[in-house]
């Protein structure tokens, strides 16, 4: 089936620069059909995704940050927000991949500008500014922010990425019990932020993580 094959990549891997990108016929058609899918809240179109393009885009936001931790962080910031505004990609002769580096540029803007290392202008000139179209998403950046950093990279790889415990467990270095605390830990604490935004519409993108 289509949805297997879009499934089908490794996913025990841990971030590592990559420059180059699979511009295959083939890596093309896969694609463009994992972000339709996606666009339809696929899981598995989603964490296709996420392993096909998480290491070139740790490699590029970590040129902008340039700290390993800080590149890491802002990755997984990025597939969160790809959850949501996947929908506003348009094929109109611009690549997905083209489309997801500028959204990844507009999450290292926003991670620099909060921590306060460089003026964004110093970055990318007095122009580059975040796109309007994206603020939904940053209540669902803000909820997962909350968590502690280790509870919240349970739950993005286990919702988000499609991760089953084991397998988090091999990239995180833990013991896949250790994995299934962390994950309820989470889940519990992004209830209550949830609930504390529960009048704020894009909560309500994030009810399947607390579902089950």
């Amino acid at each position: 089936m289509i949805s297997e094959r879009l499934a089908a990549a490794p996913a025990t891997i841990g971030f590592r620069t990559r420059s180059a990108l699979d511009e295959s016929p083939e890596a093309i058609r896969k694609t463009q059909l994992a972000v339709a899918r996606a666009k339809e809240g696929d899981q598995d179109a989603l964490r296709f995704l996420y392993v096909s393009y998480s290491h070139n885009i740790y490699s590029y936001v970590r040129s902008i940050v340039r700290d390993d931790h800080e590149a890491e962080d802002v990755t997984q910031h990025v597939f969160a927000k790809l959850m949501t505004t996947v929908v506003k990609y348009d094929d109109r002769g611009v690549p997905f991949f083209a489309w997801l580096l500028r959204l990844a540029r507009n999450v290292a803007i926003d991670q620099l500008r909060a921590n306060r290392l460089t003026p964004t202008e110093t970055v990318f000139g007095p122009n580059s500014s975040s796109d309007s179209d994206m603020d939904q998403s940053e209540t669902v950046r803000g909820a997962l922010a909350t968590l502690p950093e280790e509870q919240r990279q349970v739950v993005i790889l286990r919702h988000l990425v499609g991760l089953t415990p084991g397998e988090i467990a091999d990239r995180m270095g833990r013991t896949e019990g250790s994995i299934h605390g962390l994950h309820h830990r989470g889940r519990r604490a992004l209830q209550r932020e949830l609930a504390r935004l529960e009048s704020t519409p894009c909560t309500r993108a994030l009810r399947h993580l607390t579902a089950a």
